[in-house]
């Protein structure tokens, strides 16, 4: 941007000193005053000039000056100012964003999900430590007296677990007991017994596959990836708003350097006026014209300085942590300046670059996954329940054994044979006492179920969902395309614009020529100081656009700010768990076992 020094002070003067009719062209009768000799003319433009120096040195009470002191402009001055870049902006809005910072927390909450999910599959270990007395009154002369004491102590274990792979889950308990009792017919006293049963169990059709556990881990990586890639987006949107941000508070900072350099002016042109008016070639009136020029322009920055500090305010909230970030109470000074470099656009590639990143359409194939994987589930709780069951076990006998004559009450104890919990661990072991079961239970609704519907329905919404992922591709296309086109328009806009520019300082230097020589008037070259100053902001406006339409192109290859409309199955929102219900089913078992 040209820096403009009164030129309409240097033509005044030029034409003052000129002789003959283009200085009196100017007066208000279109004469010399009366009396009036070339050398007082020259020595009244002399005593002007002199004075005009002195006034512009402060603003007199005709002219409209910038604000230097108190409210807004006394409080921007006490404020640190940083100096600030692009680059750096967009680091510190990585770094201290609270909408990034947020969005970065989401992935770990799935991550606990997980957690909780895999934690279905841990072992689980179980015991019980108990010690029953009880005192029986004899109903019988078999009791063994005329009432029996016993005390049972117990000391059990056991362990259980679910297997993540074809839905099965397995257990294990060991059982062991000490017994002493005051009947007389006992063959123990105390009497230790232990076993162990081994039990595991198979699905063979429904929950073979799959099953809720599986299906919801399943579902939450999905999402935790989707998690990761709305965090992407999240940054990408971001970081186009910092840079828009930046580039508008660049374009602010520069209006009001324009809306300076207008008000500068047209207080010199006030100033010029009162000199005309001085010496006769200028009526009255044409001083409250530049006035009200001036404090047009005065308004012109009032505005300027007052959108300065929205756009900072806009930028500040992007980059800050918070109200007491550094930033937040300082003055941003915007070093960078756009450039305009015409970049070349090739559309297809930007539209396969785009179908490979957009983040909207990896949502939409996640959660298309995420569905697909609903729909497995809710097509396998379609399928009868058949589970084979196999159990095996063992138990062991040890302790004090009477022996003993006869049997009933005449039998006496001929004696003892000393044994301990290790004789039942012995007993155990040689698995002289085994249990075992094997089986398959079978059962299977009749008629349409609940599971049945919502297959239907989730097949339904899959064919909707992969219809929306082709939209959203053919949405992807004609963002990308329209945003290439914008780029091409702004390159076509700026270069307008520049050649507007150019030919308004043609005719800037051309009103300024003729003003010269008496053959133009101030307002003719007031009105061509407008319009460069109008040029030269459609222009700078222009490679602003150009630059954000960059930016708009690279947020388009990349994210949205639309959202995909894709909808999820939820296995939770249809009811899944009520399997046959409303209908007769028909269960089934086999096995055998001793």
């Amino acid at each position: 941007m040209k820096t403009r020094f009164s030129p309409i002070v240097v033509a005044g003067l030029f034409a003052l000193a000129a002789p003959a009719a283009p200085v009196f062209a100017q007066s208000p009768a279109g004469r010399a005053p009366s009396g009036a000799t070339a050398q007082q003319i020259a020595a009244l433009v002399s005593a002007t000039t002199a004075r005009l120096a002195q006034e512009q040195a402060k603003p007199s009470s005709g002219t409209m000056a910038a604000p230097a002191g108190g409210g807004a402009a006394t409080a921007a001055a006490n404020q640190p100012t940083v100096r600030l870049s692009l680059e750096e902006a967009v680091k510190d809005a990585l770094d201290r964003n609270l909408n990034i910072a947020v969005q970065r927390l989401n992935p770990q909450t799935y991550d606990y999900t997980l957690s909780s999910l895999r934690a279905t599959y841990l072992p689980s270990v179980n015991s019980t430590v108990s010690t029953t007395g009880q005192t029986t009154p004899a109903a019988s002369q078999l009791a063994g007296g005329q009432s029996v004491n016993a005390t049972n102590q117990t000391f059990n274990a056991g362990l259980t677990q679910n297997s993540p792979w074809a839905g099965g889950s397995f257990s294990l308990t060991w059982n062991n007991s000490r017994a002493t009792t005051s009947n007389s017919f006992s063959t123990f006293n105390p009497a230790f017994n232990t076993s162990f049963l081994a039990k595991f169990t198979q699905p063979l059709m429904r929950g073979l596959r799959t099953d809720s556990t599986r299906e919801q881990i399943a579902v939450t990586k999905l999402n935790r990836d989707i998690s990761d890639i709305q965090l992407k987006a999240t940054i990408t949107n971001t970081l186009s708003d910092v840079r828009n941000a930046y580039w508008n508070l660049v374009y602010a900072v520069q209006a009001v350097d324009v809306a300076r350099e207008s008000l500068k002016l047209a207080n010199q042109l006030v100033q010029d006026n009162k000199t005309r008016v001085e010496v006769g070639t200028m009526a009255p009136i044409d001083v409250v014209t530049a006035q009200a020029q001036a404090a047009t322009a005065q308004l012109a920055l009032v505005q300027a300085e007052s959108t300065q500090r929205t756009d900072e305010l806009a930028l500040k909230q992007l980059i800050v942590g918070g109200t007491n970030d550094p930033i937040w109470d300082a003055t941003i000074d915007p070093t960078d300046r756009p450039e305009f470099t015409p970049e070349t656009i090739d559309v297809a590639a930007a539209v396969k670059k785009a179908l490979a990143d957009r983040t909207d359409l990896q949502i939409a194939q996640k959660e298309l996954s995420s569905n697909d994987v609903t729909l497995k589930f809710l097509h396998d709780q379609v399928l009868p329940q058949a589970d084979l069951v196999a159990q095996y076990g063992a138990q062991g006998l040890g302790g004090t054994q009477f022996l003993r004559s006869g049997l009933g009450s005449g039998s006496t104890v001929l004696g003892t044979v000393p044994g301990g919990y290790t004789d039942a661990l012995s007993s155990l072991g040689s698995f002289n006492y085994p249990t075992w079961t094997v089986g398959v239970t079978f059962s299977y609704p009749l008629g349409t179920s609940t599971a049945d519907a919502a297959v239907a329905r989730a097949r339904i919404q899959m064919d909707q969902t992969q219809a929306q992922v082709k939209q959203i591709q053919l949405q992807i296309a004609t963002d990308v395309t329209n945003a290439a086109i914008q780029v091409q328009s702004s390159i076509e806009s700026v270069q307008a614009a520049r050649a507007a520019r150019e030919l308004a300082q043609q005719q800037l230097d051309a009103e300024r020529s003729k003003f010269d020589v008496g053959m133009s008037t101030n307002y003719f070259v007031v009105q061509a100081l407008n319009n460069l100053s109008s040029a030269e902001n459609s222009e700078l406006q222009a490679i602003l656009n150009y630059r954000k339409a960059l930016v708009q192109l690279d947020r388009a290859e990349q994210t949205t700010l639309q959202s995909s409309g894709v909808t999820i199955v939820s296995s939770g929102g249809l009811n899944t768990s009520a399997v046959g219900s409303g209908r007769p089913t028909v269960v089934a078992g086999s096995g055998g076992g001793f």
